[in-house]
């Protein structure tokens, strides 16, 4: 029975692969390619699952890509204070948990990336609105139907798999790919061997 279950997890999964927007999944390299180059700063954020994500995606950037090399990436993910985090929460809202701290740093330009897997969290669609409204370039990693996020960020990219776990599976492994893509792409000695481990 566990067998069984493990292997109609992994077939699921598969299948998840098989529906992620290649078009949309590019425009999303290039982007972090490009603010790379333009030394813009990059903005994550995500909530339980999502927010892990978002960690794990600023360690890679920041060390995994830019270790070892003069010019390098400049990610914030904005649910890793967590005195700011319950500061807001409390005394405002946690609604407002990443948008205020988006008005502090902030800059036309930049990007920001809001992860949900059902494309609904209030305080990621909160911080989407206002960096569009302060000319930011926004992406959302989605899931489900997309939500709300799918229409509200400039570059949607969307996986259309009714699963969070897989969801999740899928937006790790596109910063993974981001990563070992932007090194392969780097001219350091990472280029050349396999991407650093976080």
């Amino acid at each position: 029975m566990i067998r069984q279950q493990f292997l109609d997890y992994c077939q699921g999964l598969k299948n998840a692969l098989d529906a992620i927007p290649t078009d949309a999944a590019e425009k999303f390299l290039q982007l972090l390619e490009t603010a790379y180059l333009e030394g813009r700063q990059v903005f994550l954020m995500g909530n339980g699952g999502s927010g892990s994500s978002a960690s794990h995606a600023a360690g890679d950037l920041n060390k995994g890509v830019s270790y070892g090399r003069e010019k390098r990436f400049r990610v914030i993910s904005l649910n890793d204070n967590l005195a700011t985090l319950t500061a807001y929460a409390n005394d405002v809202s946690y609604n407002d948990v990443f948008v205020e701290q988006l008005k502090n740093f902030l800059h036309p330009g930049d990007v920001v990336i809001g992860i949900s897997g059902s494309g609904n969290s209030p305080n990621v669609l909160k911080a989407i609105d206002y960096a569009n409204q302060q000319g930011a370039i926004t992406v959302g990693l989605t899931g489900f139907s997309g939500g709300k996020l799918s229409g509200l960020a400039q570059l949607p990219v969307h996986v259309p798999v009714n699963d969070m776990q897989k969801v999740e599976d899928i937006h790790m492994m596109l910063f993974h790919v981001a990563m070992q893509v932007l090194c392969a792409r780097m001219d350091a000695p990472a280029k050349v061997q396999p991407a650093p481990a976080c």
